[in-house]
């Protein structure tokens, strides 16, 4: 059947990734291809039975194969990228497209979907069942001829533009550097200084190289003294892969224009007036009008904080720091001296409380609690040495696994994320329950001299985030592969989970077990806490506006088909709307917004936010059943897991949250959290 010294063709166990090569991704590609291929064939010949199992065990073992193989070259990209592999996946991806485009599009499929009898099904398969008739229509599959074919290639175009997208930003993240002096480093934190003098050192250079990845760059933003250098990286950042960087080479001004086309073109063909419509199709929200109805209002809640926010940082630039005139590359500095001298706590000293394998203990602890699973560490073949390996157990019954690869390096994709290897789905094939696997992917700053990695409060926040999505895909009791997890979950639901576990992250109860100061192993003393959380709000306006600009940005520009053409006055528009702090006309935030333009947030970007009041009001119930001293309730962490985790995709996100809270959401709780209420 398969090649078996192909790792990408080895199912048996766990994948292979540190047998992964270049070279083996077009054989394996080809061959899987091959057999989704044929099974496509086979379930749409006329004599084959209308059977959502006999289709399943057919088409979706072969489809599921090539998911996971093809999912394992995706993630190598993101994590260990190089020249080879980069060339071996985009020699492929229009391959892999055009077969996902096609299935999607199959008119004989469609009719044999629509010929099942739905009465047979249980209530998860039916639910599958009515979100694969949508999806056939979004895919295309009630378009004919030309339509059709233009459909399919517009699916190509779109995958190979976002791809290039993508490596403009990683490369135009990685093409930058600066080699700075022992002055400008003046007020830069003593980790991050050591990390970019080694840096330095290992390209054989005296000095400090300074970068665009994240625990380089902001950590400069925020303690830098000399607001030249500030500025140096400020406009390398906002430039990043536009044409007002010094590497136009990477410029995705057009690329932009591109995908905006296309995407409203693939919206007219399937009879949408604009790609907003579409992308909505599937997610909670109703209208394009109804989601900036929505974030509008939340721009006016927010505006008096923000505006606020801007006065008192004014003032202590011209009286403390004799700035009188900030500059956008000052903001940042400012706001951290403010919060500094306003809670006499700063980020830098928490930091050293943070170590990675502590806080990880800490996470691991509330996770075992509320949700009554066992986690323990396991070998398994991994792509990069700091990549670890863990399992969920309950009863001592497997329930998932999970790869943890928490690093920021050269070659690995900004940001932080959570993607799925396999699904829990019960298989046809095997009548053997599959379980699933995730993998949560990081950049923190590495471990120096022996030390353990040390994390910001904020990057113990991200990594909670990241798990809330990964306890959402492993935990699901769902055997159902389509529905099962984050699968069938509408987009602007997603974030309920992992935006709840950030709350986590505030609590008395559950930090003082994830905190041990790197050098005495003291842990995080009450006092700096309070002050933590007196801090937690500081600016929370202007930060909801800045959320609500990127939102309404996005929004704008896939519903008025005619902004296409100039995504920097749309941008101005917005900003002019909702914005308390106007940018500078170089800044190119939309040219490196790879969500939006490479990561499946298109007109979904107000998803955030849309889901925030979910989680907010989600963990309402938690505090609403917490014991005196703060320890929260294992009723309600049960009654949480079964209704939203454990159901996954398998029935309307509004369904499940109801299931919890026994009404719908509402607003207070999240402007209560934020300090807006």
């Amino acid at each position: 059947m398969h090649d078996m010294t192909n790792p990408l063709l080895d199912f048996s166990g766990l994948p292979l990734f540190d047998q992964v090569t270049p070279e083996a991704v077009s054989p394996a590609m080809t061959e899987l291809l091959a057999h989704a291929d044929a099974a496509l064939q086979t379930v749409t010949q006329p004599d084959f039975p209308a059977d959502w199992l006999a289709i399943s065990k057919v088409l979706d073992t072969a489809t599921e194969r090539l998911g996971r193989a093809w999912g394992m070259v995706s993630h190598l990209q993101s994590v260990m990228d190089t020249p080879a592999l980069r060339a071996a996946y985009n020699a492929e991806l229009p391959r892999i497209t055009e077969f996902w485009t096609r299935l999607g599009a199959n008119e004989a499929l469609y009719a044999k979907y629509k010929a099942i009898d739905v009465k047979q099904l249980d209530s998860a398969q039916a639910h599958a069942h009515r979100l694969a008739m949508r999806n056939f229509v979004l895919s295309g599959a009630e378009l004919e001829g030309e339509a059709k074919a233009r459909f399919a290639s517009i699916q190509e175009k779109q995958a190979e533009l976002s791809q290039s997208f993508s490596e403009h930003v990683l490369d135009a993240t990685d093409a930058w550097s600066y080699l700075a002096t022992e002055a400008d480093m003046a007020g830069v934190p003593a980790d991050v200084c050591q990390a970019a003098a080694d840096a330095a050192k290992a390209d054989g250079q005296q000095g400090y190289k300074l970068t665009l990845k994240m625990p380089c760059y902001l950590p400069v933003m925020q303690y830098a003294h000399s607001s030249p250098l500030r500025e140096k990286l400020y406009r390398a950042h906002a430039t990043r892969a536009s044409d007002q960087s010094e590497h136009t080479q990477f410029d995705n001004s057009l690329l932009l224009q591109e995908i905006l086309a296309l995407r409203q073109e693939e919206a007219r063909l399937l009879n949408h007036a604009n790609h907003a419509e579409v992308s909505l199709a599937s997610k909670m929200a109703e209208s394009p009008e109804q989601v900036m109805r929505f974030l509008r209002d939340l721009a006016q809640r927010a505006r008096p904080f923000a505006e606020k926010d801007v006065q008192e940082m004014r003032l202590f630039a011209r009286d403390e720091l004799k700035l009188t005139d900030p500059q956008a590359w000052d903001w940042t500095f400012i706001g951290e001296k403010l919060k500094e001298a306003r809670y006499a706590f700063s980020e830098q000293e928490v930091k050293p409380y943070f170590t990675a394998p502590k806080v990880l203990s800490g996470l691991f602890k509330i996770v075992e609690t509320l949700f009554e699973v066992n986690i323990r560490q396991e070998s398994a073949p991994v792509w990069h040495p700091s990549v670890q390996f863990f399992r969920i157990e309950r009863q001592g019954t497997l329930v998932g696994q999970f790869y943890l690869d928490p690093g920021a390096r050269k070659g690995k994709r900004g940001g932080a994320w959570m993607d799925d290897v396999r699904a829990r789905w019960m298989r046809p094939d095997t009548q053997q329950l599959q379980t699933p696997i995730a993998h949560m992917v990081c950049n923190f700053s590495e471990a120096l001299h022996g030390q353990p990695p040390l994390l910001t409060h904020d990057d113990v926040i991200t990594l909670f985030h990241e798990c809330g999505h990964g306890l959402h895909h492993m935990l699901t009791q769902v055997n159902e592969r389509d529905v099962s997890g984050i699968s069938g979950v509408e987009w602007d639901a997603v974030e309920l989970p992992s935006q709840f576990m950030e709350n986590f992250c505030w609590e008395w109860s559950v930090l003082r077990h994830m905190t041990a100061h790197v050098e005495t192993g003291q842990p995080l003393p009450r006092a700096l806490f309070d002050k933590m959380l007196a801090a937690k709000n500081f600016q929370s306006g202007l930060q909801t506006l800045r959320q609500i600009e990127f939102s309404l940005l996005d929004m704008r520009l896939h519903a008025e088909p005619d902004t296409s053409t100039d995504v920097m006055r749309v941008l101005q528009e917005v900003r002019d709307e909702v914005a308390v702090l106007q940018p500078p006309a170089f800044n190119r935030m939309p040219h490196s917004f790879s969500h939006v333009f490479a990561g499946g947030y298109a007109a979904g970007y107000y998803s955030y936010k849309w889901a925030e009041v979910l989680s907010a009001d989600a963990y309402a119930a938690f505090e609403e059943t917490a014991a005196e001293d703060g320890t929260h309730s294992v009723e309600t962490g049960r009654r949480y897991r079964e209704a939203i985790l454990e159901a996954g995709g398998s029935r309307p996100a509004m369904e499940s949250f109801k299931a919890f809270r026994g009404r719908e959401p509402q607003l207070d709780a999240l402007l209560r959290h934020q300090g807006m209420a």
